[in-house]
């Protein structure tokens, strides 16, 4: 942002009682279409940690079972008394674009005793060894990592048992969501815990790599852009309102800069405010740069894109106090839609988490 820019000089600030701070929103998620992936985690007593886990925001499933043992389809009785060597594991199925992994992994330890040797709570034997099985190769990084931070946090070494997933067998049904089942049944995890994790929701930070998305040059703009989206985004023009392309759209997808094609907003935070698109947030802040602007007799925070410099619009400080209190009004002519089901094939299907 600039030197200039009204929200650090707090210009708004004087004549506008500033948007009060929301609290966290957490979105109902849609995983149909969405990349999941799986990690497995033993933690104890594997009916509290599946409904646990089952709570956090960006977690589609989880389901109880028994991992990295030395027999076959082992049953619970095997697993108790017959030392098969399996851990009671929680199989979690989550979207990585919802959710990261060092998240639901900073979760699960909190309701574990990490330096804990086959015993949580109250059960005691290998089978409630703590776990961290993985079936993706490149997240043993991300939890080597999150280990030694852990580490750093205990004198005793942490006794978390952590490799590849070698086998895993589904438990039996009547251990399936079990607490659902039995609410009044045995678990080791307070109910402040299972609360603390439906409220655990933390936006994914979306980084727009700028390297990704190039410039023409001004010629080929001029050839290749209308009339009106060339005087809007070099000329710092505006279009009229409600005759513009997209102020009523609804459907899903993305919006990208006419220029460039840089990711700016997705259809998931635009909102129908004026006769000019608005969008509560950027898809990345990044990608946006505020400049103040003091034209037509007016004092406006006006909002470029950063790859191309385009005008896009400005932000403004009316927008729904829930999303955060800003509305960022943007010219349907500095802007290209590409829908959902079209985004994959243009080469933006790492945003596709971000469209509901």
């Amino acid at each position: 942002m600039s030197q200039n820019s009204l929200f650090s000089r707090g210009f708004f600030g004087k004549d506008k009682e500033k948007a009060p701070v929301a609290s966290p929103v957490i979105p109902v998620f849609n995983y149909e279409g969405v990349e999941t992936k799986e990690i497995y985690l033993a933690g104890g007593c594997f009916w509290g940690l599946e409904k646990y886990l089952q709570g956090i925001p960006g977690v589609k499933d989880a389901e109880v079972g028994y991992a990295n043992g030395k027999t076959e389809n082992p049953t619970y009785e095997d697993v108790c008394y017959n030392n098969t060597g399996h851990a009671e594991t929680v199989r979690v199925t989550y979207a990585p674009g919802y959710v990261t992994l060092p998240h639901i992994l900073s979760l699960y330890f909190e309701v574990i005793d990490p330096t804990s040797v086959n015993k949580q709570g109250n059960d005691v034997g290998s089978q409630y060894r703590t776990g961290i099985y993985f079936v993706d190769a490149a997240d043993e990084m991300a939890i080597t990592s999150a280990i030694e931070t852990l580490q750093s946090e205990y004198d005793k070494p942490i006794a978390i048992e952590v490799g590849p997933l070698e086998n895993y067998y589904k438990a039996e049904e009547y251990h399936q969501d079990y607490l659902d089942k039995n609410p009044n049944g045995y678990c080791h995890i307070s109910p402040a815990d299972f609360e603390k994790a439906e409220k655990s929701y933390v936006e994914p930070t979306t980084f727009v790599d700028p390297g990704a998305y190039k410039v023409p040059d001004d010629a080929e703009l001029k050839e290749r852009l209308t009339d009106l989206q060339y005087r809007v985004v070099r000329e710092n023009g505006t279009e009229p309102a409600y005759q513009n392309e997209y102020h009523d759209l609804t459907a899903p997808g993305i919006y990208v800069d006419i220029v460039s094609g840089e990711p700016l907003f997705s259809s998931a935070d635009k909102f129908d405010a004026c006769g000019w698109p608005s969008f509560s947030k950027p898809i990345d802040p990044a990608v946006i740069e505020n400049e103040l602007d003091v034209s037509h007799g007016m004092v406006r925070e006006e909002v470029r894109s950063r790859v191309a410099d385009s005008h896009l619009g400005h932000v403004f400080t009316d927008g729904p106090t829930e999303t955060g209190g800003l509305r960022y009004c943007i010219n349907s002519a500095a802007l290209r839609f590409i829908p959902k089901d079209e985004m994959e094939a243009e080469g933006y299907g790492s945003f596709l988490p971000l469209v509901k």
